[in-house]
């Protein structure tokens, strides 16, 4: 899952939304440098991200468009579930989208810094874009995928991603739709883990 899931999936706790949105970023002994609200919310990350990696429904949307995207394919599902969440949010959530993706800008904003440098480079253009909400929007989406394309020196075929994604978009967003479900439950249960381990 890409940004949006994995903020949408943190709750309301805003150093474990934290956590995981910047999970990517946080390597090795850097975790240990901070709180144990944001360190779960890396762990909720790699739980999410392990999870997500070995559904048989993702790897079934991987498979479709990895002859078209190669080893890219499974980033590139990543954004496509983004897109399907942000299409149909009012299923998943009764706050506004934007509403919602304001909040996270401002929670990542009040954690500026410490920030790891990657994320600390990419929050401003997300936020001036509005990728969160972007996501819905195949124009939009197609202008992230052709900059990942050129930060790959065009190795990625990042650019062809929404033209793929348009040739499997009732099967992809099926695969979605029944996936996502699970996804939440996996991770309430998870949440309630990491409570009864805060509390204890």
């Amino acid at each position: 899952m890409n940004f949006l899931a994995h903020a949408h999936l943190s709750g309301e706790n805003e150093a474990l939304l934290f956590g995981n949105f910047v999970a990517d970023s946080i390597k090795g002994r850097q975790l240990q440098s901070y709180s144990r609200g944001i360190i779960q919310g890396v762990q909720l990350h790699r739980t999410i991200d392990a999870f997500t990696d070995q559904h048989p429904l993702v790897r079934s949307s991987v498979a479709r468009v990895k002859p078209d995207l190669g080893r890219y394919a499974g980033v590139a599902v990543d954004i496509f579930y983004d897109h399907f969440l942000a299409l149909h949010w009012n299923r998943y959530s009764t706050t506004d989208l934007t509403d919602f993706s304001l909040w996270v800008y401002h929670v990542m904003g009040n954690f500026f810094s410490v920030l790891p440098p990657r994320s600390r480079r990419i929050l401003p253009y997300m936020i001036a874009q509005n990728w969160l909400v972007s996501y819905s929007n195949l124009y939009d989406l197609e202008r992230v995928f052709r900059g990942m394309d050129r930060r790959t020196a065009y190795k990625s075929q990042m650019g062809r991603a929404v033209d793929v994604m348009r040739s499997y978009y009732v099967d992809l967003q099926e695969e979605f739709t029944l996936f996502y479900p699970d996804l939440q439950s996996m991770v309430s249960q998870e949440l309630l883990r990491l409570h009864r381990e805060t509390t204890e």
